[in-house]
């Protein structure tokens, strides 16, 4: 009996089944073809960055290498990492007794000059260029002195932590000896173009000699002191007392940078060079300081495409790609550190958006 039933419960389904679908149809032909199509429109994002760049902290002015000017054996280090320093301050101090005894000798030829030049009577023009010619003899000599007072006091330091008042009154005292020496000479060089004044005597011409090679060898002194250039602070030290100092641009013996202010230079790549102003604000992100952004503004910016110094490394290939070299002023206490690899964001600039605008029309 259920064998009999099976049959027509199959043509109830199958009845059922092409009524829905003759319902579907009649549905579907009932709309217009001229009924719009409703969407909803969403407007584009704007865009977060304009461009982005690899960068690397550095300090303002960038990092100063500095090596040695003579080839010498390094005698003392005056100075330690994170030691502050002024223009003019010991850094390194290279073996200086040749230096030392060459001095010591032409002191005494000069001094021998001077004397038989004094005994030698000559005219008030002649007198006045010799006293000019002492001022400047005197002047060079208490310069001489005066940096040699500040070297021992920046080593002083050094070794047992010297009053920074000692520090700071030697500092003055170099600065007044150059300017009394920039003084002197002027006066010689005014009082030698006098009208009329007569050639220098022999007697007076040997003293001209001596001076001269004392000169040289206070100059060869000089050149056995690694001082700062300006002021700054020590970031690196490679140089150990008893190592030999070679005058090689390889040779870095003390690396300084101005932390009061830090910068950041990005190197841009060649479709995004007409994205960045001068003036734009950007974002700097760090690895070492995840999730957040650093606030900074475009300072500089190249004139030339020129070879990515970033991730430099060994000689440069032909297929290395030529980037746009952009610095970025940082805010003041970022807590970034000089040598950091980071991200640089450009904001989007309305001024970089209307020239790039204007050159498409």
């Amino acid at each position: 009996m259920s064998s009999s039933k099976t049959p027509v419960v199959s043509l109830i389904a199958a009845a059922t089944m092409a009524i829905a679908i003759a319902w579907t149809v009649t549905q579907i032909n009932s709309v217009p073809a001229s009924a719009p199509v409703t969407s909803v429109v969403r407007p584009a994002p704007k865009p977060t960055w304009a461009a982005s760049a690899a960068g690397r902290v550095e300090p303002r002015g960038g990092e100063i290498k500095i090596g040695a000017q003579t080839a010498g054996r390094i005698a003392d280090v005056a100075v330690k990492i994170n030691d502050t320093v002024k223009a003019g301050d010991l850094l390194i101090r290279l073996d200086d007794e040749e230096a030392s005894a060459r001095i010591s000798a032409a002191e005494a030829e000069a001094a021998v000059r001077k004397r038989e030049r004094d005994a030698e009577t000559v005219g008030r023009q002649a007198q006045d260029r010799r006293n000019a010619e002492d001022a400047v003899a005197v002047a060079d000599r208490a310069l001489t002195q005066a940096r040699a007072d500040l070297d021992a006091a920046v080593r002083g330091r050094s070794s047992d932590g010297g009053a920074a008042a000692d520090l700071t009154a030697q500092r003055a005292a170099v600065k007044a000896a150059q300017d009394k020496l920039l003084q002197e000479r002027d006066g010689l060089r005014r009082a030698q173009i006098v009208a009329g004044i007569p050639l220098p005597t022999r007697l007076e011409a040997a003293l001209t000699a001596a001076r001269s090679d004392l000169s040289l060898a206070e100059t060869a002194l000089e050149r056995t002191r690694v001082r700062a250039p300006s002021d700054a602070t020590v970031l690196q030290i490679n140089a150990r007392a008893g190592e030999t100092a070679t005058p090689s641009a390889e040779q870095t013996l003390v690396v300084l940078g101005d932390l009061t202010a830090l910068r950041v230079r990005a190197e841009l790549e060649e479709r995004d060079s007409a994205k960045v102003r001068v003036g734009q604000p950007a974002a700097v992100q760090s690895d070492a300081h995840p999730g957040r952004k650093f606030e900074g503004k475009v300072v500089t910016i190249a004139q030339a495409m020129g070879p990515g110094k970033l991730a430099q490394r060994g000689p440069r290939r032909p297929n290395d790609v030529e980037v746009l070299e952009v610095v970025i002023d940082l805010d003041a206490g970022s807590g970034l550190l000089p040598g950091m690899r980071v991200d640089v964001y450009f904001k989007p600039d309305a001024t970089v958006q209307n020239q790039a605008d204007a050159k498409s029309n």
